[in-house]
């Protein structure tokens, strides 16, 4: 069986990424492959990588507040690129009330502060190629 490649990515001008790179060595660790772009990426960015990389899913991670901006426009771009079998999920610091909406604009789920990192390996393993 192919491994799943998972992009964890950082978009916007949030500078804190202890957290995504915590979840790459996570994914990695359950034998995942992970391609992890490092920070300030802009929506295009990280899009252009997860079709060169050919990904499985797309992590996101914010910090900063921009998440209902970045987040949505990764979740279109990828879309209109003919990746919308592509996983998208989030974390970082997102109040509930935002979860809703980032549902509705393609992120398949958000992940808080505190979420153990087998909850995270068993959703992508869930979800991969669902």
């Amino acid at each position: 069986m192919e491994k799943i490649r998972v992009l964890v990515a950082k978009p916007g001008l949030d500078g804190h990424d202890r957290g995504a790179k915590v979840i790459a060595r996570g994914l990695r660790d359950a034998g995942m492959e992970v391609i992890y772009t490092g920070l300030h990426q802009t929506p295009e960015d990280i899009v252009e990588a997860a079709i060169q990389e050919d990904v499985d899913a797309v992590g996101l991670s914010s910090l900063s507040g921009a998440h209902m901006t970045l987040f949505p426009r990764v979740a279109r771009l990828l879309r209109e690129r003919g990746m919308e079998n592509v996983l998208v999920i989030g974390g970082g610091i997102i109040p509930p009330d935002d979860i809703v909406s980032l549902k509705e604009a393609g992120i398949d789920r958000i992940f808080g502060p505190g979420t153990f990192l087998k909850e995270v390996v068993a959703y992508i393993e869930g979800h991969v190629g669902k």
